[in-house]
């Protein structure tokens, strides 16, 4: 085959610095070692790639319709002797995220793109499943990195680190009976609509849509407000059930922002307390299992991301 990953390599340098003297240089060689592997390749091709009529070799059309291909090929060389270094150093050859659904929103893509750049042949699955899944996912080995809520209490098979933090708001269809009778009582009492107010025991009284996994004996208390609630383990699914009038549900805000200000939800209004709660997120790994390069690197990747978007801005000169 006339190409080779050294061949190339020299043809490149040549079109680059236009000359076999400055290739030379620039790859550490002689000029007629380069000369000569030059004049090899276009042998081997039978067709001429540079013109030698003056002091400095002239691409010709063969050449430049080659060029192309040619950084390609030294492109996919690169990044195939990277990855076999990468592997050797413990790069494991597929990173399996788990991700809370109600977590699909949190800024973990732009952390994954830099890892893609770092190690562009890295296999990457990224898996949508409830928080109790997704951590069991992790511990049998199924997922390397599970991004998840603050648990309830620590875990000593598990590691993790701070990523950031969400708030999670209970939200409901502003067609929903429970808000409609609450909005008839305010007009009934000559006061606008808007001004109703729900209690607590509404939380309890009124259908919960609760996003669980698919085990039933796994649930967050922290969470389970409601004597009546429907489970399921899709967030999507969650927010049409909501959407439709059928229940209240815990939402991260940031997943829910646009449907409030179109008016498809509505966060619910309380008299007695505030509607919000503060979660810390976290990325979890086993303990039980060495962590592979592409995991420690995206965790690395995730706190560095966490410290430039929380970084103080700094004031106007």
């Amino acid at each position: 085959m006339a190409f080779s990953s050294d061949n190339v390599q020299v043809f490149l340098a040549v079109l680059d610095h236009g000359s076999f003297s400055a290739a030379a240089r620039a790859l550490g060689r002689v000029p007629s070692a380069v000369s000569m592997a030059v004049g090899h390749l276009e042998a081997e091709l039978d067709v001429l790639l540079f013109e030698r009529m003056g002091r400095e070799p002239r691409p010709t059309a063969a050449a430049r319709a080659l060029e192309p291909q040619a950084r390609l090929l030294a492109a996919q060389l690169q990044q195939l002797n990277a990855q076999a270094l990468a592997l050797t150093q413990g790069l494991e050859e597929r990173l399996t995220l788990a991700i809370a659904p109600e977590l699909l929103a949190a800024p973990w893509s732009g952390p994954l793109a830099a890892l893609a750049q770092e190690y562009p042949l890295l296999q990457v699955e990224v898996l949508a499943a409830p928080q109790a899944d997704a951590l069991d996912l992790l511990h049998t080995g199924r997922a390397q990195l599970a991004l998840v809520f603050e648990r309830p209490s620590i875990d000593g098979r598990e590691g993790f680190q701070e990523v950031g933090s969400e708030t999670l708001v209970a939200v409901m269809a502003p067609q929903h009976p429970v808000l409609q009778a609450a909005r008839a009582a305010a007009v009934a009492r000559g006061q606008n609509p808007d001004s109703a107010r729900l209690r607590e025991e509404h939380l309890t009284t009124t259908r919960q849509i609760v996003v669980a996994g698919r085990d039933l004996a796994h649930s967050d208390a922290r969470f389970v407000f409601a004597r009546h609630h429907w489970r399921t383990d899709n967030h999507i699914a969650a927010l049409g059930l909501i959407e439709a009038g059928l229940g209240w549900g815990w939402q991260p805000l940031a997943l829910v922002r646009t449907r409030i200000a179109a008016g498809t939800l509505v966060q619910m209004p309380f008299d007695n307390l505030s509607n919000g709660t503060e979660l810390w997120v976290d990325l979890v790994w086993s303990k039980e299992r060495p962590q592979g390069l592409g995991a420690q690197r995206f965790v690395a990747l995730m706190q560095a991301d966490v410290a430039a978007r929380t970084a103080p801005v700094p004031p106007l000169a």
